[in-house]
């Protein structure tokens, strides 16, 4: 499905694009740069409205599919974010989403608030000095106790997406059973957020501290083998996206390359007309195009619920991950001195590309991931 998307999805990626450039061009996500909060709220909920939020989720929670294939819409949504440099939570919004798709009763008000876009919810996996562990099995050091009916949280998680801007932390700790996850609302006593700095101009990361947060037992959405179901397609889910999100940071990238080699003159022709950038074009465009398929291959083993669709993921985010960059890295060298300046607006997808790699495995992650696929199908 991935380069030939139906009428239905086809409409859906157009109103994304057109949304996008009406709200959110080049010139406002720079502004968000110098704003203290990464994206606007009211901006973030009209996104959800146009269904960002709703493709894995079910209808009963105000969720459902445009054309029967969620996570191949949501990696058509991801690409026009991603050629847009968009702000917004949207990436580890489809992580939470993909473990509470299916929780419990008693958390479908709250479900369906997300998908609205009136809550802002985002995963806490990462901790300090670690790695993507998850794809390894961990759900890290932070601990939740049994405390009287409920939990006892203590830990610190970092690289949190939108931390400052959540209301919610989907919070993947250890347990006295084994993984578990927790929602904890953003106010709770003992849940500090410090902002830190990224690469990328607009989405922004925290460190969230739990020091000894008391929760009840209906901040638990999933525990043992059900937990560790819930962090897979979080993580499968995450990586997916940001694959499809810098692929399509790159394909603005060299789209933009391409017309200035056509626009720029030097000894009277075209600098696309010179052998030796026609060679180098040619390649970006085939790894490009590779990773659009890796990307997609993914998305339709996910719809399918094919057996090897973790193993496509890993592939997707591990070859997006190492060719994306060389792409934009190019693009910026064929602009020659312009293309390393502030004012030039190929720095902005870098960061995303640069953000993507890092974030939700890298490609050393991910093939180790891959690795230990094959060892345990052998």
């Amino acid at each position: 499905m991935p380069h030939d998307p139906t009428a239905d999805q086809r409409f859906f990626q157009t109103t994304t694009r057109e949304f996008l450039a009406g709200t959110v061009p080049i010139e406002t996500v720079r502004a968000l740069a110098d704003a203290g909060a990464g994206f606007d709220r009211d901006w973030w909920r009209r996104g959800a409205e146009l269904g960002w939020t709703a493709m894995l989720v079910p209808e009963s929670l105000g969720g459902g599919s445009v054309s029967g294939h969620p996570m191949t819409e949501l990696a058509l949504v991801a690409e026009e974010l991603g050629r847009a440099a968009a702000p917004g939570p949207f990436v580890t919004t489809t992580a939470a989403l993909a473990g509470l798709r299916d929780t419990a009763d008693h958390l479908a008000e709250t479900v369906a608030a997300i998908v609205a876009g009136t809550l802002v919810v985002t995963w806490a996996v990462y901790e300090p000095g670690a790695g993507f562990g998850v794809l390894a099995g961990s759900a890290g050091a932070t601990r939740a106790e049994p405390s009287g009916s409920g939990y006892r949280l203590t830990g610190v998680k970092d690289r949190v997406e939108a931390a400052d801007q959540a209301d919610l932390f989907l919070v993947t700790a250890t347990g006295p059973g084994g993984p578990i996850q927790l929602l904890v609302p953003a106010e709770t006593p003992g849940v500090t957020v410090s902002p830190a700095w990224t690469i990328d101009l607009t989405r922004r990361t925290g460190k969230v501290v739990f020091d000894d947060v008391v929760v009840g037992a209906d901040a638990v959405t999933h525990t043992g083998a059900a937990a560790e179901s819930a962090i897979r397609a979080q993580a499968g889910a995450a990586a997916l996206v940001t694959a499809a999100e810098s692929a399509g940071a790159a394909d603005l990238a060299l789209t933009r390359t391409l017309t200035w080699l056509f626009e720029r003159y030097t000894f009277g022709r075209p600098l696309a007309s010179y052998q030796a950038l026609k060679h180098r074009m040619a390649d970006n465009k085939t790894w490009l195009e590779a990773c659009r398929a890796t990307a997609f291959a993914a998305a339709a083993a996910w719809d399918a619920e094919a057996p090897e669709s973790d193993e496509y993921i890993s592939i997707a985010k591990s070859y997006v991950g190492a060719k994306a960059p060389v792409i934009a890295q190019d693009c910026v060298q064929l602009h020659g001195g312009i293309g390393v300046t502030w004012e030039h607006d190929l720095h902005l997808f870098l960061r995303r590309i640069t953000l993507g790699r890092a974030l939700y495995g890298t490609p050393e992650e991910h093939r180790r991931h891959i690795t230990d696929l094959l060892d345990s199908a052998a």
